[in-house]
């Protein structure tokens, strides 16, 4: 097998999103339909009709990308023949897109996942009172270099690497005064770019220590089983199969980094040379272009895109 199977992050979402795939595909439907009634509200409506201020919201965003995912992914299974166990060798996910990765490797239920992102996004927002933390994006230094930025900036307060995305983009979080220092700091390093992102809490960082708590709380009350395909976790970038591990990263990941780029480097290293995305968005692919020389990234969110999924995963195998 040389296909990984992975799942977009917060950040990708989109008023509209499965949308068609929904009404193209009773798969699909049977979906978003199951995460509604687990939430015991019409998420749909927001997702497919906005308004985008509060689909943005982080504990609407969160459960939203995993419906489109396993959405997207039960149409591929039904139309294309995909099979989890049979054609990934990994599966993986930035951030939230890590649970959307372990309900698709059956790892949680559906309904689980939902209730579990509802109260990761809420957790998370809580965490921090508004506009005391910040997040920015530190473009064109490498890791080390963004670390120590970070290291220098925070001056006793929290500042650290909340995401190690690859091709010379890393994020920071904590304080707002630290983030602001180290955007400058990075400015003053030779940065491409380095700017605050319009989020509403520091994610990844040790200030978000009481949503941790909270996710340590909400992981305890559900069954995860045995994935059918190894999840190459975000904060150990390898991969891991045994639940009750998979439910102690999962709440070390609210407080760690994403260590993206090391995660598609060992995939690739490991033998996949096509990496599928499946649900909104593009920006996986995007960056599986500058981590893995040669590796081809699939983005997957529509009805138009399954046809072209079908005869990519046959090259993969």
């Amino acid at each position: 097998m040389t296909a990984a199977f992975t799942f977009p992050g917060q950040g990708s979402q989109a008023v509209g999103m499965g949308k068609a795939l929904a009404e193209a595909f009773p798969a699909a439907r049977t979906v978003f339909d199951e995460v509604d009634s687990a939430l015991g509200e019409k998420l749909t409506a927001v997702i497919w009709d906005g308004p985008g201020e509060t689909l943005q919201l982080t504990e609407n965003a969160q459960p939203a990308l995993m419906a489109v995912s396993i959405a997207t992914l039960r149409v591929l299974e039904t139309e294309a023949g995909f099979s989890v166990g049979r054609d990934a060798a990994f599966v993986a996910g930035h951030s939230l897109g890590e649970y959307s990765a372990l309900a698709a490797a059956g790892s949680l239920s559906i309904s689980d996942t939902a209730r579990l992102l509802r109260t990761r996004g809420l957790a998370m927002q809580k965490a921090v009172p508004v506009g005391a933390g910040a997040m920015a994006a530190l473009l064109g230094l490498d890791y080390d270099a963004a670390m120590a930025v970070a290291d220098e900036a925070a001056q006793g307060q929290v500042c650290q690497a909340a995401n190690d995305n690859g091709g010379g983009q890393v994020v920071v979080s904590g304080d707002k005064a630290a983030v602001d220092r180290a955007v400058e700091i990075a400015k003053a390093r030779g940065a491409k770019r380095a700017m605050l992102l319009p989020v509403s809490a520091p994610f990844h960082c040790k200030l978000m220590q009481p949503a941790a708590d909270a996710m340590a709380e909400a992981l305890a009350a559900v069954t995860i089983k045995t994935p059918a395909a190894p999840l190459v976790a975000n904060v150990l970038a390898a991969p891991i199969t045994d639940p009750d591990e998979i439910r102690r990263r999962l709440i070390e990941q609210v407080t760690g980094t994403v260590r993206w780029r090391e995660s598609v480097a060992y995939m690739a290293a490991h033998g996949v040379t096509r990496f599928f995305e499946i649900g909104a968005g593009k920006v996986l692919s995007g960056l599986v272009k500058r981590i893995a020389d040669g590796a081809v990234g699939v983005s997957i969110g529509g009805p138009n895109d399954i046809a072209a999924a079908k005869d990519a995963l046959a090259a993969s195998a």
